[in-house]
């Protein structure tokens, strides 16, 4: 009989070859208990994630894409190849819903992250095209006091001219410096072009080997 972990150390996910939807659940205890890994995506409201989700899998309509900023509202899981999760989470820092909605998301988005013990990565996706804000910075270094492992990843960037885009990525940087003495991984990506993708799957592919050898 083959185990689930044999069946992860021969293929390495470097490249997504499945990707199906599997459910949506507004708690962490709700979320599926199959000891699969998972690797949780979050970012500000409207920061293109459901069009790195979807760039990623390299199918286009697998996570809802809307131009409605705030319409992720629950924690959506896909099946990757049959051997992980990823995890579209809530965004944050919606200001166009109720004080008790605002409440109920980050109390999802929270018990998510602070007790999921099969969650191996965090990424965060920051936009690329705006100064740095400070709920980011505040999530980050909320993850960073929790010991949550994390990559940032900048989105949006074929919007930019390459020095505007250095500009905007070391402004963050500079910010983070105050508090971090070491900086997280991060990743430069356009869902348009695809950048980043490569990078980015072989990341997870290598937290995925670590973790069976």
């Amino acid at each position: 009989m083959i185990t689930f972990a044999a069946r992860q150390r021969q293929t390495l996910p470097m490249d997504i070859t499945q990707a199906e939807f599997v459910s949506s659940f507004t708690s962490e205890n709700a979320c599926p208990k199959d000891g699969r890994p998972e690797f949780a995506f979050i970012g500000r409201s409207n920061v293109g994630k459901s069009s790195l989700i979807n760039m990623l899998t390299g199918k286009k309509g697998l996570a809802k894409v809307s131009g409605t900023p705030g319409k992720t509202q629950l924690i959506n899981f896909f099946l990757i190849n049959r051997q992980w999760y990823l995890v579209d989470l809530p965004g944050y820092g919606y200001a166009r819903v109720s004080k008790d909605q605002q409440k109920t998301l980050s109390a999802m988005i929270n018990g998510y992250l602070l007790k999921r013990s099969q969650l191996l990565q965090a990424f965060v996706l920051i936009d690329s095209n705006i100064p740095p804000t400070k709920i980011d910075l505040e999530f980050v270094n909320n993850l960073g006091g929790h010991g949550i492992p994390f990559a940032l990843v900048f989105t949006k960037t074929d919007r930019l001219k390459p020095n505007e885009l250095k500009r905007n990525i070391e402004a963050f940087f500079t910010e983070m410096r105050k508090s971090w003495e070491t900086l997280p991984p991060h990743f430069i990506t356009s869902a348009q072009y695809r950048g980043g993708k490569t990078e980015m799957l072989d990341y997870i592919g290598q937290i995925l080997k670590n973790r069976a050898s």
